[in-house]
C-alpha cells in the first residue's frame, strides 16, 4: 500500500514540464535513465512500509509512550503539523519547479538530509538518548523531506524515460517500492523476529548479528534498513537519469514565479463544474483512504494487542493483497465507468473500517464474543492462531485492495471530465487536492481519540472523511462508461 503517499507521479511536476520535453518522445523502450528513476522510488518507499505504517510508529505508540491510546494521539499531532508544513510549501515546490532548473542537487540535498534523519531513529529505545520530542523533530522531519523528494523526483520522469515510456517507468516504480518493502519486511522477520519463537530449519536459531529482542532491536532496526535503502536506491538515479537543463531564473524569482502558476491553474480549473466538485470530494475521501492507511499498525497493535512478528507478517501480506487493487481498478473503470467505481471503493472502505472498529481479540464485528481460553489455537503458525486475528487480517485485505484501487480509479476519473487540452492545469490541481486536507484525518483522529479516551473513537473519525467524499462525488456529472466528449462548464 504505497501510494498513501501526497504527491504521485501524475502530480503536478510531471505534467507542467516546458515544452522542449516534446522532443524527449523516445522510442516506449524503458531506458536506462528510466530504469533508475523507478529504483530510486523502490529504495524510497520502504520508509512509509517500514516505519510509517507496519513497525517503527507502532513501536513507538506501544513501547516509547507505552500506551497505545496515548500513542495514536501523540502520532496523530505530530501528523498534523506534517500535513500542515507540506500543504504551506509543498504545492509551490511543484509549481516552481521548472522554473528552477537542475534537479538532482535539490533532490541530492533532500536525500543527504533524510538518510541521517531516518537512520538516527535506531537510538529511540526507551532510556535512550532520543526524547520523545527529540524524536519527533526527526519523524517530522523525514516525512515532510519524503513529500519534497517525491516531487523533485517526479519531474524528473519524462526526462529520464521519454513520453513513450513514461507510464513504463511510474508503473516500474510503484511495483518496486512495493517488491523492496516486502522483501525487506520478510527479512526483518526471518533474520530478526522468528529465530527462537519457531523450531524451523530455515530459520535462524538466533536474530542475526546479536541483535535483542528484550531491547526491541528488530524493530528498531528497520530504521536503518529503511536508510540505507533510500541510500542505495538513489545511487542509479544521481549516475545515470538525466537532470533538466539550467534555466538561468534566480531562485527566488522561480518560487515568485511558481506562486503565479498555481494562480493560473487554479484559475483554469475554476471554469469546469464538475471538475470542481470532483476535486473537492477527493480532497476528503483521498484524505480519509491516507488516513486508513497511516493509522492502520499503530490501531492493529493498541486494539489487537500484536508485536512485532504478528505486524511483520500483517505488512507482507498486506503489501502483497494491495497489488490486486490495480487490476480491480483497471476492470472496474472499464465495465463500470470510474465514478461507480470510485463509489464501489469508498464505500467499501467505510465498511471496512466499521468492521475494524468492532474486532478486538474477544470480539468479533462487534456482536460475537470470544474467549480464546476457550477455543484451541486454529493452527500452530506462530501469529494469527485465533478466529478475531485472522477476521481482522481479512477484512485489511479488503481494504488493501479497495483502498489501492481508488487511488489508479481516481485519475482514471479526472481525464473523463476534463478537456485533454488542460491536462497539465487540471493535474496540477488534482496533486494540490491531495495535500491541501492533508491535515485533516490527523485532526479528526487526535480529537476522536483525545475525546473518547479510545483508538476506536480517534479512527472512526476518518468515516466522516469518507462519507463526505463519497456523497460530495454524486453531484459530479460524467465519468461513466464512455469518454466524455467535452467537459461540463460551469
Amino acid at each position: 500500500m504505497t501510494d498513501s503517499r501526497s504527491l504521485d507521479a501524475d502530480g503536478p511536476a510531471a505534467v507542467v514540464e516546458p515544452p522542449v520535453i516534446a522532443a524527449l518522445g523516445g522510442d516506449g523502450r524503458l531506458n536506462r535513465g528510466g530504469l533508475a528513476w523507478s529504483i530510486h522510488q523502490g529504495g524510497r518507499d520502504p520508509f512509509i512500509i517500514l516505519v510509517t505504517i507496519y513497525i517503527f510508529m507502532p513501536y513507538v505508540a506501544s513501547v516509547l509512550v507505552g500506551d497505545p491510546v496515548r500513542g495514536q494521539e501523540m502520532i496523530s499531532r505530530w501528523d498534523q503539523i506534517i500535513g500542515w508544513i507540506v500543504v504551506v510549501t509543498a504545492p509551490f515546490l511543484g509549481a516552481s519547479i521548472d522554473k528552477l532548473g537542475p534537479r538532482k542537487g535539490w533532490l541530492g540535498l533532500v536525500v543527504g538530509l533524510m538518510v541521517p534523519m531516518i537512520a538516527a531513529l535506531w537510538w529511540a529505545k526507551p532510556g535512550g538518548p532520543l526524547s520523545l520530542t527529540s524524536l519527533a523533530f526527526l519523524v517530522i522531519g523525514a516525512r515532510v523531506l519524503f513529500v519534497y523528494a517525491e516531487v523533485l523526483h517526479n519531474s524528473l520522469l519524462i526526462r529520464a524515460a521519454g513520453l513513450g515510456a513514461a507510464h513504463k517507468a511510474s508503473g516500474l516504480a510503484l511495483s518496486l517500492g512495493n517488491l523492496f518493502s516486502v522483501v525487506a519486511l520478510a527479512f526483518t522477520a526471518w533474520a530478526f523476529a522468528l529465530p527462537g519463537k519457531v523450531d524451523w530449519a530455515f530459520v535462524p536459531a538466533s536474530p542475526l548479528f546479536g541483535l535483542d529482542p528484550a531491547t526491541h532491536e528488530p524493530e528498531r532496526v528497520v530504521a536503518l534498513m529503511a536508510a540505507a535503502l533510500l541510500a542505495l536506491g538513489s545511487i542509479p538515479l544521481f549516475l545515470f537519469t538525466p537532470d533538466a537543463p539550467k534555466t538561468g531564473v534566480p531562485t527566488w524569482k522561480a518560487w515568485a514565479d511558481g506562486a503565479a502558476e498555481l494562480g493560473r491553474m487554479l484559475k483554469t480549473v475554476r471554469r469546469y463544474r464538475d471538475a470542481v466538485v470532483y476535486l473537492v470530494s477527493r480532497m476528503f475521501f483521498v484524505d480519509g483512504m491516507n488516513g486508513v492507511l497511516i493509522y492502520a499498525g499503530v490501531y492493529a497493535v493498541g486494539v489487537m494487542k500484536w508485536g512485532a512478528l504478528e505486524m511483520l507478517a500483517f505488512g507482507i501480506l498486506l503489501s502483497i493483497f494491495a497489488v490486486f487493487g490495480g487490476f480491480l481498478a483497471r476492470w472496474m473503470d472499464a465495465g463500470l465507468g470510474p465514478k461507480a467505481a470510485l463509489r464501489i471503493e469508498i464505500s467499501m472502505t467505510i465498511l471496512g473500517l466499521v468492521a475494524l472498529l468492532g474486532m478486538a481479540p474477544d470480539r468479533i464485528l462487534f456482536f460475537w464474543t470470544y474467549d480464546a481460553a476457550a477455543h484451541a489455537p486454529l493452527w500452530n503458525g506462530p501469529v494469527f492462531r485465533h478466529l478475531p486475528d485472522l477476521v481482522f487480517v481479512g477484512v485489511s485485505f479488503v481494504n488493501a485492495v479497495f483502498i489501492t484501487a481508488q487511488y489508479a480509479s481516481s485519475r482514471t476519473m479526472l481525464t473523463r471530465i476534463t478537456p485533454a487540452e488542460q491536462t497539465g492545469a487540471f493535474f496540477g490541481v488534482y496533486a494540490l487536492s491531495g495535500v491541501a486536507t492533508a491535515w485533516l484525518a490527523p485532526t479528526l483522529v487526535n480529537l476522536g481519540t483525545r475525546l473518547t479516551g479510545t483508538q476506536q473513537g480517534g479512527f472512526a473519525t476518518i468515516n466522516l472523511l469518507l462519507a463526505v467524499g463519497l456523497v460530495a462525488l454524486f453531484f459530479v456529472r460524467g465519468g461513466g462508461r464512455e469518454v466524455a466528449a467535452t467537459a461540463q462548464v460551469g
